[in-house]
C-alpha cells in the first residue's frame, strides 16, 4: 500500500514559508538563537521540514519574523494539520504514491491554473467520464479500485462546489472533441462543464484549433497557488509527476499561462464554442 506522504508535504510547506519569511525579515540562524534561544540544530531541522514543528514555536517564528494575523493563522492551521492523516489517506490502497502528494498540495491551494490538450481536468470530469478515463490508464483494476478512485476525484471536486478553490482552467479544443466513454458521456461531460462554468470560482476557456501555434503546444501543466508560499508546478505523466518550484521555472509557466489566456477564447466565447460542439454530438 503506498504510504500517505500528505503531512510531510504540509511540513515541508510549513518550513518553506517560514524560512521565506526569515529572509524577508533579515535575520539569520544566529539572530534566531538570540531572540528565541533555538539551537542551530534545530532551526536547521525546522527549515529542512525534517523535524515536526509546535504550534508555540510556530506563532514564536511567525511574531519575530513580523508576520501579520492573517499569515499567522495560516502558519498555526499548517503546524496543526501536518501533524494529522490527510484526509485522502482512506484511500491509500488505490492512490498512486506520487500523486498522494499532489492531493495534499491540492488541498492546501487557494487557486489552480491549468492547461489541458487532450483530456478535461480531473477537478472537471464528471463521474462517468472519470471513471472511463481511470479503464483507460488501467485496464487491469477491478471495478471496485475505479469506483474507490472516482469517489476520490468527487470528494476532490468539492472544494469547487463550495468555493474554497478558484480554478483557471484552458482547454484545447482536443479536449472537447475526444469521445471517451461514448457519446452519451461525452455529452454528459460537455453539459458538466457548462454547469460549472456558472460558478463564480471557475473560469473556462477554450483554445481552438484555429488559433494555431502556441508556446505549451505538447506539454499540460497545472500551476498550483498558495497563500504565503511560492507557487509549485505541475506536470503530470504515465509513471508520476514532476514538481517544479526554482523561481525562474515557475515565471515560465507563469507567463505561458499569460499567452495561452490571451490566445484562447474569453470564457463567454468558450461556452457558445462548447454548445457548437455539443451540437455536433
Amino acid at each position: 500500500m503506498p504510504q500517505n506522504r500528505g503531512p510531510g508535504v504540509r511540513r515541508r510547506v510549513l518550513a518553506s514559508a517560514l524560512t521565506q519569511l526569515r529572509e524577508e525579515a533579515g535575520l539569520s540562524f544566529d539572530d534566531v538563537i538570540e531572540f528565541l534561544g533555538y539551537s542551530k540544530s534545530k532551526i536547521s531541522r525546522i527549515e529542512s521540514a525534517t523535524s515536526g514543528l509546535s504550534i508555540v514555536d510556530t506563532r514564536a517564528l511567525a511574531q519575530l519574523y513580523g508576520a501579520d494575523p492573517e499569515k499567522t493563522a495560516w502558519l498555526v492551521h499548517l503546524a496543526k494539520v501536518a501533524k494529522k492523516r490527510g484526509w485522502w489517506h482512506v484511500y491509500g490502497d488505490v492512490l498512486f504514491d506520487w500523486f498522494s502528494e499532489y492531493v495534499a498540495l491540492e488541498s492546501e491551494a487557494i487557486a489552480i491554473d491549468t492547461f489541458e490538450i487532450d483530456l478535461v481536468p480531473g477537478l472537471f470530469q464528471s463521474p462517468s467520464y472519470a471513471r472511463w478515463v481511470m479503464r483507460a490508464y488501467a485496464p487491469d483494476a477491478t471495478d471496485a479500485v475505479i469506483d474507490k478512485r472516482a469517489e476520490l476525484r468527487q470528494t476532490r471536486q468539492r472544494r469547487l462546489e463550495d468555493g474554497s478553490l478558484s480554478v483557471w482552467a484552458i482547454l484545447d479544443e482536443a479536449a472537447l472533441r475526444r469521445v471517451v466513454g461514448g457519446m452519451e458521456v461525452h455529452e454528459t461531460q460537455l453539459q458538466h462543464m457548462l454547469g460549472l462554468t456558472e460558478l463564480p470560482n471557475v473560469t473556462l476557456q477554450v483554445l481552438p484549433f484555429g488559433k494555431g501555434q502556441h508556446m505549451a503546444m505538447g506539454t499540460a501543466f497545472t500551476m498550483l497557488k498558495f497563500t504565503g508560499f511560492p507557487d509549485i508546478v505541475y506536470i503530470d505523466n504515465l509513471t508520476g509527476g514532476l514538481y517544479l518550484d526554482e523561481g525562474a521555472e515557475v515565471e515560465r509557466y507563469s507567463l505561458v499561462m499569460d499567452h495561452l489566456r490571451a490566445s484562447a477564447l474569453d470564457p463567454r466565447e468558450s461556452v457558445v464554442f462548447i454548445k457548437q460542439v455539443m451540437g455536433g454530438v
